[in-house]
């Protein structure tokens, strides 16, 4: 049989219509800052995205500003808070490490958000933490990479912006997954990545609220506005577009993965998995799982030799095995080392959900039955 893909939160495969505007971009490769012909060309690509990126979030396009990925445009959201006087940094405590260890390097307060068992922020330490002294930047992601979460954002940004504080929202695994409109949340600042889309990796984007002061991170000349200088990727910005298009489009598809994805933990809990976050609202195509006696790499590697690739909800070095950071933010630690994070898209489809939970459960009921015979031959 094929190959499954359920790693659509690692990066997503990169949808047809996009490799279709890029091989076209690539073909007619001006700089876009020529005034020439191919020059204006590419200048149009690059401004026809903006606009496309800017619908799936509900701005205007003069609020986005292209980059490298999401990783850039999170440092560049917490750098300008801090220039605009945010004295002290919160982070939620399953914040993605882009944003988690960038906050560590600026030598100002960083204090840790908590979570609940299900990882879902704690919005009354909040409150508190906000009465203390120094304007605050809370940075707090709309859905966790790992389980799916979906935070209370919204309410997180009216008790930061009662106390004169900066909220920024990571949108990176929600965007063509489920609704995001930036003002509803109320971010101040906002960030996205294409290949989570169906779009390329290696390029993201910062969008801002109006009025609000972005600084520069990458210095030179005055491309994306002065904010971020640097000759534009204009293959990849095109396809960035052409994904946010698409994941519009689909939107109301995606939202129909969930009854798949809890076909599928239904079957996983009954053969001893606990699903992470079960009891509060998630992405519809995540499903993270995670049972106290089989390690990450181990799943990792059975499934993958019999055609689906997931991944795990830590992270695997030299065979080491790392605990999970939302897990372990959860309290949840006897299932830290032993989780498998699986995620659908565009190309999935309730057959891919069906083999994996069937594989998976065929699997450990035969690592159960050797850890027995083991137990045994030792007694």
């Amino acid at each position: 049989m094929s190959a499954i893909y359920l790693d659509y939160n690692a990066s997503g495969l990169v949808r047809p219509e996009v490799q279709a505007i890029m091989a076209a971009a690539l073909a007619d490769n001006g700089n876009p800052n020529a005034v020439h012909a191919a020059g204006r060309r590419a200048r149009a690509r690059i401004e026809t995205a903006r606009a496309q990126v800017a619908a799936l979030v509900g701005v205007d396009p003069s609020a986005v500003v292209f980059s490298s990925g999401g990783t850039e445009s999170n440092g560049q959201a917490l750098v300008s808070a801090l220039a605009a006087g945010c004295e002290r940094l919160i982070i939620s405590a399953t914040e993605h490490p882009c944003v988690s260890e960038t906050a560590q390097t600026f030598g100002h307060p960083v204090e840790c958000l908590p979570v609940d068992d299900q990882g879902v922020i704690d919005l009354d330490w909040l409150a508190e933490a906000l009465q203390r002294p120094g304007r605050a930047v809370v940075a707090v992601h709309h859905a966790n990479n790992e389980t799916g979460v979906i935070q209370p954002v919204a309410e997180a940004a009216r008790l930061v912006h009662a106390a004169g504080g900066w909220m920024h929202v990571d949108a990176i695994q929600s965007a063509g997954k489920v609704p995001v409109d930036m003002a509803a949340l109320g971010a101040d600042t906002l960030t996205l990545s294409a290949h989570k889309l169906g779009g390329p990796q290696g390029v993201g984007a910062l969008i801002s609220r109006e009025g609000l002061p972005v600084v520069r991170m990458v210095h030179g000349s005055s491309q994306e506005r002065g904010l971020r200088a640097g000759t534009e990727n204009t293959p990849g910005i095109a396809g960035f577009g052409e994904s946010a298009v698409c994941a519009l489009r689909d939107l109301p598809d995606a939202m129909t993965h969930a009854a798949w994805r809890d076909e599928a933990a239904a079957a996983v809990t009954a053969a001893g998995a606990t699903v992470l976050g079960a009891k509060v609202e998630r992405l519809p195509n995540t499903l993270f799982m995670a049972v106290p006696d089989w390690d990450s790499p181990q799943q990792l590697i059975t499934l993958d030799l019999q055609g689906v690739m997931v991944s795990a909800g830590s992270a695997c070095s030299s065979g080491k095995t790392k605990p999970s950071k939302a897990v372990s933010a959860m309290g949840l630690h006897h299932l830290e080392t032993g989780g498998v994070r699986v995620s659908g898209g565009w190309g999935t489809t309730r057959a891919d959900w069906i083999r994996f939970a069937d594989l998976w459960v065929a699997a450990y009921a035969r690592h159960c039955a050797r850890a027995t015979e083991r137990a045994k031959e030792t007694a």
